[in-house]
Parts: C-alpha cells; sequence; structure tokens
C-alpha cells in the first residue's frame, strides 16, 4: 500500500527534528564534558585518579616554606599538600594577594610530567577556611587510611 503524500511529507519532518534534536543533545553533553574541572587533592592525583582528565583542578594546603619565586619572571613553584601526599605546582602569573605558606588553595591546570602546572590560583584569606568541595575530597581521599576529618 503507497504512502500518502502528506503523510510522508509529515514522517520527514518528524525525522528531520528528531534527528536534529539528537544531535543537539549530544552536541550539549560533549560541551558540558569538555568545561567540567574536576577537584582533584595530591594524594588522589599520584593514586593514578587524573590519569583521565587532560584539565582538572589541584586542591590543598600551600607546603610552608615550599614557595619559590623566579627573580626574572612571573613564574612560581610551591607544592600543595594534604594528609596523604604532595604535588609540586608550578604557575607563571600574578597570584592572589592572600597566597602564602599553610593557606588553602586550588589550582586549575594540567599535568606535566610529575608536576602540575597551573593556569589559575585561587586562595583564602582565613587559614581555618577550606571549601566545602576540597574538604569533601580530602576526607574522601583519606576515608581507606583511617585519618579522622575534623570540623
Amino acid at each position: 500500500m503507497p504512502m500518502n503524500p502528506t503523510r510522508k511529507r509529515r514522517l520527514t519532518i518528524v525525522l528531520a527534528i528528531l534527528a536534529a534534536a539528537a544531535i543537539a543533545a549530544v552536541l550539549v553533553v560533549l560541551a558540558l564534558q569538555n568545561n567540567m574541572n574536576y577537584l582533584l587533592t595530591p594524594s588522589q592525583v599520584q593514586s593514578g585518579e587524573a590519569a583521565s582528565y587532560h584539565t582538572f583542578r589541584l586542591g590543598g594546603m600551600v607546603k610552608a616554606g615550599s614557595i619559590q619565586r623566579s627573580g626574572d619572571s612571573l613564574k612560581v613553584t610551591f607544592t600543595v599538600v594534604d594528609a596523604g601526599g604532595a604535588m609540586p605546582v608550578e604557575y607563571t602569573g600574578i597570584l592572589p594577594d592572600l597566597f602564602r605558606d599553610n593557606q588553602s588553595v586550588i589550582a586549575t591546570g594540567h599535568m606535566d610530567g610529575a608536576r602540575f602546572v597551573a593556569t589559575e590560583v585561587l586562595a583564602k584569606h582565613d587559614e581555618t577556611y577550606m571549601p566545602k568541595e576540597l574538604k569533601d575530597a580530602m576526607a574522601k581521599a583519606h576515608e581507606h587510611k583511617g585519618i579522622e576529618n575534623r570540623e
């Protein structure tokens, strides 16, 4: 039984709309995945959890005495630590005014060998402050080691 030309046109339009909606949904999901930055602690990075991420956020505390500034450029190296690990960080740019030793810090960037190359560094002024995401990530990273989570 041949299809009526009106029904055929409607079916073609419906199929075209469904195909366009499917393509739009795929593009939205891909765009969201590319823009996500996962927050990891140094011990999580050292355990290999960062291997699948090109760009991610590294959170922890700046190790006391680890900040080294280049004399001829804006390059700064420092170490971010948590209770179970330490990660060397390299950053070129102007650091926040509140950046210093023993401070909570979140750096966005990528791994380059065994060091983290940051493109952005955020710091908080109160040494007792820790972002909720970072606190949760550090607690998760250490629950298997029996480290008590202090509020």
